[in-house]
């Protein structure tokens, strides 16, 4: 992945022929064949117990088809058998939170349902867990009005539980209700105020106290995604419908044109005109990428065909003027690269709208950024040595690349509020 100070341009090829295929599976199976003697040798403790990266990647990896010569499809067998068994040993040993990330139970169903499809003895804890977190799904009630992340987020709440209970399941996913009524209770007024977080003299988050937030992670857009999500696995409410179409108008409203001519979004809703001048933070998790697809994709799902074509200008606005050297901002790997902050982030969005909404703009960033992220390998694996973890870590990375360049299965991306 080209650092900030580098000013070359990527060129726009991919993955296309069995040598590139083989390539990037070769050096997958060398990134789980380290992580695994590392973790076996307990030579570097796992930064994430729990984190279903290393599962989602085994299961993105096993559903491709053979490449290479046999002994390549035998060592690539090999390997994601022996990372899934030593994953599994310690799943659950996280914080045990019921959320996606930072150890939670959600995170962990993720990883043993989409690890089952490697190590079908996995389906059984899976089926458990997912009985468990339904069950719980009332435990804890939110004040509207002075929420925390942990009331309603995709990385620590129901909107991350509700999407993890989504990933590698069927269509028709009985059982979410509660999950769902507690979302929709939130989003019922116009300004959203049963959104707006409690975070006062808090030292990281005191700016967004009052406010509501508007991303992907911690916002409004990650609300919308978990309720599209369940729209499509269990029909449209008129609850929902209401709750979709206000996140959107209201996500609508708080956006505005940046320097560049983006389409953008600040962390947390307007309170005042807009600050001048260009937005560098366009992510998954906050700007323009996460929320312009969530948008669209709620507004498909709604059949809203203004709402959706709104969204896709949006993300075409940045598509267009997308600018490594200015919007990948930070010099740590994951910073560069993951799904949360990074390149990778940005490919998954992409690679759902050209693949959805068959977006020109899309499919030429797409290219574009895995064309650079794949020149940048070596980056991959310093990132991978830190740790495999699905939002920042490599594991995501790896997943995301499978997952664009090759075809791999496509069941892991409700856990990003992508399909």
């Amino acid at each position: 992945m080209p650092r900030r100070s580098e000013t070359q341009q990527p060129h726009d090829r991919g993955p296309t022929d069995t040598h590139a295929l083989t390539r990037l599976t070769s050096f997958t199976v060398q990134m789980l064949e380290e992580w695994t003697e590392r973790t076996h040798t307990g030579a570097v403790p796992d930064p994430a117990p729990g984190d279903p990266g290393i599962p989602v990647l085994c299961a993105a990896l096993a559903s491709l088809p053979a490449v290479g010569e046999p002994s390549h499809a035998r060592r690539t067998a090999d390997a994601v058998a022996r990372a899934t068994a030593l994953w599994a040993r310690t799943a659950g040993a996280g914080r045990r939170h019921p959320g996606l990330y930072d150890g939670g139970l959600a995170g962990t169903l993720v990883g043993l349902r989409l690890g089952s499809t490697v190590q079908p003895a996995l389906r059984r804890a899976a089926d458990r867990l997912d009985a468990g977190l339904l069950r719980s799904a009332t435990d804890r009630a939110p004040t509207p009005g002075r929420v925390t992340f942990p009331d309603y987020d995709l990385v620590l709440g129901p909107s991350g539980t509700l999407l993890a209970l989504c990933a590698g399941t069927e269509p028709n996913r009985p059982g979410l209700a509660p999950y769902i009524d507690t979302l929709t209770s939130l989003c019922t007024a116009d300004d959203l105020a049963a959104l707006r977080t409690a975070y006062a003299g808090h030292r990281h988050l005191g700016w967004l106290d009052g406010r509501v937030n508007t991303g992907m992670a911690h916002g409004a857009a990650g609300v919308a995604a978990a309720l599209t999500a369940s729209v499509r696995r269990c029909g449209r409410t008129a609850e929902q419908e209401h709750a979709l179409r206000t996140l959107c108008e209201w996500l609508r409203r708080q956006s505005f044109t940046d320097a560049l001519g983006v389409r953008s979004w600040d962390g947390a809703g307007l309170d005042a005109p807009p600050a001048p001048g260009a937005r560098a933070r366009q992510a998954w998790c906050y700007g323009t990428p996460g929320i312009s697809w969530a948008l669209w994709d709620a507004s498909e799902a709604l059949g809203d065909q203004a709402g959706a074509e709104w969204a896709a200008e949006a993300f075409t606005s940045l598509a267009d003027r997308y600018d490594e050297a200015f919007h990948l901002f930070g010099e740590a790997p994951d910073d560069l690269l993951g799904l949360c902050h990074g390149a990778c982030g940005v490919l998954a969005v992409a690679d759902a709208f050209h693949r959805h909404a068959r977006l020109p703009a899309a499919t030429a960033l797409r290219a574009r950024l895995l064309s650079s992220v794949l020149d940048g390998l070596p980056d991959v694996a310093e990132l991978a040595r830190a740790h495999m973890t699905l939002l920042g870590g490599a594991g995501g990375v790896l997943t995301a690349l499978l997952t664009t360049a090759a075809g791999a299965s496509r069941a892991w991306l409700p856990c990003v509020g992508l399909r």
